[in-house]
């Protein structure tokens, strides 16, 4: 059984703690030995959330090593960018191509990074790095809080999960009559990673 380390970033509200709760169920259905941690720092407001999440014959420790990561998933660029030294050389990037700038920005102490300097930061690591407009298609479904479904979708296609038990378990996780938006937005997430990966 193949091992696979995977972390999921993002800012507080984005749905990242859920992401990290739907891959794990998925990968559990599946046979895979799964451990999981989260850190959630000042995410309340907005500051960033991280999940490690780890699938394999027998997993150990929750924590990924830094440099060890094969799926980096961001729900914002600019935590893309602070997770990238995670990221195992080669391995793959999943990038929501959304910019949600921190405090020290927003409130004039900063500077948000332009999209070349996240790219050249994260090319460092990967070629196969592939921004995704996730939030933008989420918002023409009508609903963005199924962006972590959306995403689940783009990061389908790099394991070894059947379709299937993905839309059970999100289905599963999502409130009551949000089920077939969520189904929707999973099916998008696996068209865009289509389409930007090949």
């Amino acid at each position: 059984m193949e091992k696979f380390d995977l972390l999921i970033s993002g800012v507080g509200g984005q749905g990242v703690i859920l992401a990290s709760n739907i891959v794990s169920e998925v990968a559990l259905a599946a046979g895979y030995d799964v451990k999981k941690t989260d850190t959630l720092g000042m995410a309340q407001r907005g500051g960033s959330v991280v999940s490690h999440v780890r699938l394999g014959s027998e997993v150990h420790s929750p924590l990924i090593r830094m440099g060890d990561v094969d799926i980096l998933v961001a729900f914002e660029k600019l935590e893309a960018a602070r997770w990238s030294h995670y990221l195992k050389p080669g391995k793959v990037a999943v990038i929501n191509n959304y910019a949600l700038p921190p405090f020290s920005v927003s409130l004039g102490g900063g500077v948000y990074p332009a999209d070349a300097a996240i790219m050249e930061n994260l090319k460092q690591r990967t070629e196969r790095a592939y921004f995704v407009d996730g939030t933008a298609r989420v918002e023409e479904l009508g609903n963005v809080r199924t962006l972590n479904s959306f995403l689940m979708g783009c990061v389908s296609l790099f394991l070894p999960l059947k379709i299937r038990v993905w839309q059970d378990v999100i289905a599963r996780h999502v409130p009551p009559g949000a089920q077939q938006i969520n189904a929707t937005a999973f099916s998008r997430g696996r068209k865009e990673m289509r389409r930007v990966s090949l």
